[in-house]
């Protein structure tokens, strides 16, 4: 009995998660009642949304009248708006949504982020107060809950960015309102991805609500594969890379040379997507069993070969809701609109407050005048600035998506650097891009050693030296192909440009996760200070002088470390036909074969678990 309560009663030191007993024990009873109920719809979706609420009680609490507020708010206002003729009518209800779900949002995800940023604005001292503790403490008479500090509820992002989109879409005429309250419910709260994706849009999930249940024994495979798959991923990568070397260095990155913080930056590359991308595949395989199929969130991303195209393989669902309900609005590739103004200049003022430096602000302020200044005349190259700003805008947005720091800012807006460059420098011409980096490179080395000698500096006059040397490269290739008869075939030329381009897009996401990790895992109320000391400390590491000597012994120390780390990059990189061919292999196998290869990964993976299971990193946003 004592077993039976403690596993209905929520507890914040143990939630379900994918890689807990719990959380399997949970999921087959669940998947025995299903199998009873599955050719009765009505109580096939009534069962698993209440067996989804009962997930996220488990994983926080109290926290479940904010679902099911938002839940039973968004249903309500979709149906005014697909009543309401008037265009004014329809948009104070879609307004209403949206503020409604923004104002939790930020509550409790910006609350100490803003206070910080009047705190340094002003010279205040204010403080964060939980209006909702203190509403529960009142009711209760007592106590109860602490109004000093703010929890965010694990999910509260994700389900706010599915409800948004569906009151937008029956605003937009898209899809039309489901009838039924618990209907909606199954949809918003659906455990399987609630708590961390993917975004499911809702003209893609609710009709599967109405259909039978069907699972042909090959699905049945598949998805079997993706729970082995994703189990792999966290555990046996992710969490190992984490507990034996990415935390230790990033806890305290002066105890450790520029070569582990250099090489901690790119496990954490490795972990961030096993991690995420493994739960992803866990969602995806248990939704299959229940014969419901999620989008696919991950495309190998590290594959890219520039930042644009990273971000349409990484968190695709997340990518393709920023586009839908923040860049199209913000006018896209067609014209600037307030918003794109308002919020590149609210950006620059963030920055600037929490940074304290007003040179950012006239930094910003002149880039952006000399930008309107240039293309006055021209409207092919307004038209070109205003895409860039909304495609800065969408990524700073989708970086403070992520984290209420000023370092999540910093990740979004080298993201967003990153893709206008790309565009930029694919209309260049090679004599124009070889130059450029010439110049670029001049620039910073003659910066970085005799004007103002930084770390920053250092890394970056490695960093485009090798660039520049590409770039030369290619250049000299060209010329030679134009000179003579004789060049490699074209087939040879592409693949070495995109190996090239796939290593510099590596790199380049690799080191704007510095400012990712440093902001993650980190009580809101310090994420600012602490975050970014942790970015510089790395940054004075990575950049400063290296006894090169002691590498052989890191790689020593840290064997296993190293050969995992090898090991995921290549199994990564293989062709997507080779993944393809050995999942569709195991879901053929006869069924004792199945078990046999069920029982020995498990065995496998169990080998790799960590004293303190790791939760998954996007549970924080």
């Amino acid at each position: 009995m004592s077993r039976i309560l403690e596993f209905l009663s929520f507890n914040a030191e143990t939630p379900l998660l994918f890689t807990q007993f719990y959380f399997w024990a949970f999921f087959a009873l669940v998947f025995a009642v299903f199998s009873l109920l599955h050719n009765k719809l009505l109580l096939r979706n009534l069962f698993l949304f209440a067996a989804s609420a009962f997930f996220y009680y488990k994983t926080s609490g109290i926290c479940l009248l904010i679902l099911l507020f938002c839940t039973l708010s968004d249903f309500i206002i979709a149906k005014r708006i697909h009543r309401s003729q008037e265009s004014w009518k329809r948009k104070t209800w879609l307004a209403l949504s949206i503020v409604l779900n923004l104002s939790l949002l930020c509550y409790f995800k910006y609350s100490y982020f803003v206070s910080d940023l009047l705190n340094n604005m002003l010279g205040t001292h204010l403080r964060v107060f939980n209006v909702f503790a203190w509403a529960g403490n009142e009711l209760a008479g007592s106590p109860v809950f602490s109004v000093d500090r703010i929890i965010l509820p694990v999910g509260i992002s994700f389900y706010i960015f599915q409800t948004i989109s569906y009151t937008m879409d029956v605003y937009r005429r898209r899809i039309q309102p489901v009838n039924s309250w618990l209907d909606y419910g199954f949809y918003v709260s659906f455990f399987p991805q609630l708590v961390a994706g993917p975004i499911v849009r809702a003209n893609t999930f609710i009709p599967q609500i109405y259909k039978p249940f069907h699972l042909s024994r090959r699905q049945f495979g598949i998805a079997i594969f993706w729970i082995l798959n994703g189990l792999v991923k966290k555990i046996v990568l992710s969490d190992y890379l984490a507990v034996n070397f990415i935390d230790r260095v990033f806890a305290n990155p002066t105890m450790y040379s520029g070569f582990e913080n250099l090489f901690s930056l790119f496990a954490y590359s490795l972990q961030v997507y096993a991690d995420f991308s493994g739960y992803t595949d866990i969602a995806i395989g248990v939704a299959m069993l229940m014969g419901f199929y999620l989008p696919q969130n991950f495309n190998s991303p590290y594959k890219a070969s520039n930042a644009g195209n990273f971000w349409k393989r990484w968190h695709i669902s997340l990518s393709r809701w920023l586009q839908e309900y923040l860049y199209i609005p913000l006018g896209g590739n067609r014209k600037a609109s307030f918003g794109t103004y308002f919020w590149i200049i609210a950006m620059a003022l963030i920055a600037v407050a929490l940074s304290r430096s007003l040179w950012l602000l006239f930094a910003v302020v002149l880039v952006l005048g000399l930008s309107l200044f240039s293309t006055r005349r021209d409207a092919d190259k307004r038209r070109r600035l205003t895409t860039n700003l909304n495609s800065l805008n969408t990524m700073l947005l989708g970086g403070l998506w992520h984290g209420a720091s000023l370092n999540f800012v910093i990740w979004g807006g080298l993201n967003g650097a990153g893709v206008i460059i790309y565009k930029t420098w694919k209309n260049w011409s090679p004599l124009t891009r070889t130059l450029v980096m010439l110049l670029l490179f001049v620039g910073v080395y003659l910066s970085g050693t005799y004007l103002y000698p930084c770390a920053a500096l250092n890394i970056a006059k490695i960093w485009i030296g090798l660039l520049c040397i590409g770039t030369l490269v290619r250049y000299m290739y060209h010329i030679f192909q134009n000179m003579s008869a004789k060049s490699l075939s074209l087939s040879v030329e592409t693949a070495l440009s995109k190996v090239w381009g796939i290593a510099q897009t590596f790199v380049f996401i690799t080191f704007t996760r510095l400012f990712f990790r440093s902001g993650s895992n980190l009580d809101p109320a310090e994420a600012n200070r602490v975050a970014w000391e942790t970015a510089v400390n790395m940054i004075e590491q990575i950049g400063g002088a290296w006894d090169v000597e002691i590498i052989p012994q890191v790689i020593q120390s840290y064997a296993a470390v190293f050969v995992l780390f090898i090991l995921g990059m290549i199994i990564h990189w293989l062709p997507q036909n080779w993944k393809r061919r050995y999942r569709l292999a195991f879901a053929k196998m006869p069924l004792p074969c199945m078990v046999l290869v069920v029982v020995a990964v498990v065995f496998f993976v169990y080998q790799f678990i960590t004293a303190d299971l790791q939760a998954f990193i996007y549970f924080q946003f």
